[in-house]
């Protein structure tokens, strides 16, 4: 008997007929049982262990949110907020330990329950009642889609009393939520159907490639990826983002006109200014640039002006457009579409293996393992710890370009500037001011305030 047949329901997957088959998967029988029991073995443990290391670093984390010493390098201005700081990050932390707690149980259950093959089966019966069986493309498209949307609606339903929670409660207790309960489920419906209008063509298109890309399908995978980023980088600001918020053009004025002199000074092709209604939801502050060749913008939102003075703005400014100067944004971009493209060919490797998927669930070797559920698996097992690496790779980069972009706008004499307006942001976020070293170097993508601070400190001494 195999796996399916001795869970508690009946699998309609092995009930369909050999016509109705909706994968791509090569079936090799020789694979051994043995391997397939220990993918599913190596991907629990490989779960409970990040999160044992994740918890561990925010047990560390939690510690260094209960000192009580001040950093010397933040006396002068943000002495009487440290404890309004160090409260608000203990709530996040301890909020993050149970969300994070929830999270790898309800994964480790999902594996070790087969969650995945039920949820197909369920969409297989869905497919049959709603579409009917046309053609073995069609059908493996369509299924996949409902596999798809139950799997976010249930993930949805699961993850949304903590998002309330943290909304609601964490957030609102400090001072920084702004939204109504009406808001927030508007944008959560928002979010839900711009997933299926997006989403849907997007991975219909993405099956239909591997499908017919033959051996070499992961180099137009690629392709698609890069095209796809490129053109929702430039969408998602300009169509997307405005169904959630309203951007209006900075008021003509001193700040506009410093803005466009810097621009102008560093040949950033800047065309339009925005500022964006950021505290319809929250008191929390920031600004960010966008746009393809010679069509630059900056956004910068409301809160940010109400926090920092004009002369500040500009520092952090400098402190941005240091990253394009310095091509930071170029080369993020070409490393994640390395990344996809490292990703997909491991993932055509690993295509055509029946003991990946079989101690998931999906066993019955009379049958392929549908395209969908081939990609999930491997981006949760295989994938996932390489992923782990990468992405601390990238972290520590990110660390990196931050502390180079902070000397981009020292150099053009804006450190004081920078220092103070950075203070005065860290201040009205409640930002960590004496992170755990190992927690802030694992998670933070950018280096903590006080590193910062120091570093410009640093630089300051060397032009005196």
């Amino acid at each position: 008997m195999d796996r399916w047949t001795s869970l508690p329901w009946t699998p309609f997957y092995t009930q369909q007929s050999a016509n109705a088959s909706t994968s791509a998967v090569s079936v090799d029988d020789q694979d051994s049982p043995l391997l397939a029991y220990w993918s599913l073995a190596a991907t629990v443990a490989f779960t409970i262990v990040v999160y044992s290391f994740e918890g561990h670093l925010d047990a560390r984390q939690k510690i260094s949110y209960q000192q009580t010493s001040f950093p010397t390098e933040l006396e002068t201005t943000l002495q009487a907020k440290f404890r309004s700081a160090q409260t608000y990050g203990l709530d996040k932390i301890n909020f993050g330990i149970l969300a994070g707690t929830y999270d790898t149980a309800e994964s480790v259950v999902f594996l070790l329950l087969g969650f995945l093959p039920y949820v197909w089966d369920w969409s297989c019966q869905l497919g049959q009642t709603y579409f009917g069986y046309h053609d073995e493309a069609a059908y493996e498209t369509n299924i996949s889609l409902i596999f798809l949307a139950i799997i976010t609606l249930i993930g949805t339903v699961t993850q949304l009393p903590f998002e309330l929670y943290s909304t609601f409660q964490i957030e609102r207790k400090h001072g920084f939520n702004k939204q109504t309960l009406s808001l927030f489920f508007t944008d959560k419906i928002k979010s839900l159907l711009l997933t299926c209008l997006i989403g849907g063509p997007f991975v219909a298109l993405l099956l239909y490639i591997i499908r017919v890309g033959g051996e070499y399908f992961y180099l137009y995978v690629w392709a698609f990826m890069f095209v796809f980023s490129a053109v929702m980088m430039t969408l998602v600001p300009v169509f997307i983002m405005p169904l959630f918020n309203k951007y209006e053009p900075l008021p003509d004025g001193d700040l506009k006109t410093r803005i466009y002199a810097l621009a102008d000074r560093l040949q950033y092709p800047l065309t339009k200014l925005f500022v964006m209604d950021g505290s319809k939801r929250s008191s929390h502050s920031n600004a960010f640039m966008f746009g393809f060749g010679n069509n630059k913008r900056i956004v910068l939102f409301d809160t940010l002006l109400t926090q920092v003075q004009e002369d500040e703005i500009l520092a952090i400014l400098g402190h941005e457009l240091g990253h394009w100067k310095l091509g930071h944004t170029l080369s993020n971009f070409a490393v994640t579409q390395m990344y996809f493209g490292a990703a997909f060919y491991f993932f055509s490797l690993t295509y055509g293996s029946r003991s990946l998927y079989a101690a998931f669930g999906f066993d019955d070797v009379s049958r392929p393992v549908p395209t969908i559920v081939a990609l999930l698996l491997f981006f949760q097992t295989l994938w996932a710890p390489v992923d782990k690496i990468l992405s601390f790779i990238l972290t520590i980069t990110s660390r990196h370009n931050e502390f180079a972009a902070d000397r981009f706008s020292v150099d053009l004499g804006m450190s004081q500037k920078l220092q103070s307006g950075l203070c005065k942001i860290h201040l009205e976020n409640l930002g960590a001011m004496c992170p755990d070293p190992w927690y802030s170097t694992y998670h933070y993508s950018h280096p903590p305030l006080v590193e910062r601070l120091g570093a410009m400190m640093a630089l300051d001494r060397k032009t005196k």
